[in-house]
C-alpha cells in the first residue's frame, strides 16, 4: 500500500460564540442556537473552546454534532485544570473527568484532544514524560480511562463508543524553555503534535514535526494578539506552509501528514473570515450539503476585509 499523496488539510476557527460576529460574519437576526449550524455549513473543523474552561455535558457534544454535517471535525481544548491548575502533576483522576464529560460521544466526528500549556510553565521532561505516558491513544483506552471517574461525574457521563479509533493530541506550550530540542524529541517519543503556533511573537511558533500523523496550527493573530487580521500575502505564505506538510515536501520523512488550522483573531471578528480565505488557498472546501470538496489550491485573491 503506497502512502497518500496529500494529507487532508481542515481550516477553522477556535469557538464560535463571540458577540463581535454577530451581524458581520453571522448575519443579522441570526439566532445564537443557529451560529454553529451556521458555521458548519462554511468549515470544515472547530475547536471546542469551552471544554477548556469547564467540563462539559454529554448532552453538549451530542447537540453539537447534530448542528454540523457528519464530516466536519471537533478539536477539543483539554482542561486547563489539568494543564494550568495541576499543572499536568497526579492528573489521573482529572484526566479520567475529563474524557467521562462527554468527549467521547462525538464518535467518528472527534479530532485532536488539545493542551495549552501558561507560559509560566516551564520545560521539566521528568513531569512531562509522566503525563505524556498517560494520555489515551484510541478512544478504547480513553474509555477505560474515563470509567474511573470520581462521584461527581456519576449523574453526567458518557461511557460508550461507537468504535475503537486512534486519538491524536497536540501540545501548544508557551515557555520559551521548550525550544529546547529534547522537548521536540520527548513528544515524538510518544506521537504528540508540537502545536505551531503564530502570536505576535510573544512566545515561541515552533514549527517541528513531532507528530506521525498531523500537525496542529493555532494563529492567533501576526501583529496583534487575538485582535490583527492576515493580509493575503501572509496568508499566501501559510498556505505555503501547510502545503509543505500537506505533501511532506518539508516533513522530516517526507510522508503528509494531516493539517488542523485553527484561526483564534477573534477580538475583532477577522478568525472566519481568515478561515475561509485560508481554506480557499489550501483546498479545504466546503459545501453546503455538508459534504467536503477536494480541490486544487485556489489562487491567492485580496480579502475585501484588508
Amino acid at each position: 500500500m503506497t502512502a497518500p499523496e496529500r494529507g487532508r488539510v481542515r481550516v477553522g476557527i477556535s469557538g464560535w460564540r463571540y458577540p463581535r460576529w454577530r451581524g458581520d460574519f453571522y448575519p443579522k437576526g441570526l439566532a445564537q442556537r443557529r451560529e454553529l449550524e451556521y458555521v458548519g455549513q462554511r468549515m470544515s473543523t472547530v475547536e471546542l473552546n469551552g471544554s477548556f474552561y469547564s467540563l462539559q455535558r454529554p448532552s453538549s457534544y451530542q447537540r453539537w454534532r447534530t448542528e454540523v454535517p457528519s464530516d466536519l471535525v471537533f478539536a477539543v481544548k483539554g482542561s486547563r485544570y489539568i494543564t494550568h491548575m495541576l499543572r499536568l502533576t497526579d492528573v489521573s483522576q482529572a484526566l479520567a473527568n475529563f474524557f467521562a464529560s462527554g468527549v467521547l460521544a462525538l464518535d467518528d466526528q472527534l479530532g485532536p484532544v488539545l493542551w495549552q500549556l501558561p507560559e509560566r510553565h516551564v520545560f521539566e521532561p521528568a513531569a512531562l514524560e509522566t503525563f505524556l505516558r498517560q494520555l489515551p491513544r484510541t478512544t478504547g483506552e480513553a474509555l477505560d480511562l474515563a470509567r474511573n471517574h470520581d462521584a461527581r461525574l456519576d449523574d453526567r457521563t458518557w461511557l460508550e463508543i461507537d468504535e475503537d479509533r486512534p486519538l491524536r493530541h497536540a501540545f501548544e506550550p508557551r515557555a520559551r524553555s521548550f525550544t529546547d530540542p529534547a522537548a521536540a524529541d520527548l513528544l515524538r517519543r510518544y506521537d504528540v503534535a508540537l502545536a505551531v503556533a503564530d502570536n505576535a511573537g510573544l512566545w515561541p511558533g515552533f514549527g517541528e514535526v513531532t507528530a506521525e500523523r498531523i500537525v496542529y496550527v493555532r494563529l492567533h493573530g501576526a501583529h496583534d494578539l487575538y485582535a490583527s487580521g492576515y493580509t493575503p500575502d501572509e496568508l499566501d505564505g501559510w498556505a505555503a506552509r501547510i502545503d509543505g506538510w500537506a505533501t511532506g515536501a518539508t516533513t522530516p520523512d517526507g510522508r503528509p501528514r494531516d493539517v488542523y488550522v485553527y484561526f483564534d483573531n477573534d477580538a475583532r471578528g477577522f478568525a472566519p473570515h481568515d478561515a475561509i480565505a485560508l481554506a480557499g488557498r489550501v483546498g479545504d472546501t466546503w459545501d453546503r450539503a455538508g459534504a467536503a470538496q477536494p480541490s486544487p489550491a485556489a489562487p491567492a485573491e485580496a480579502s475585501s476585509r484588508r
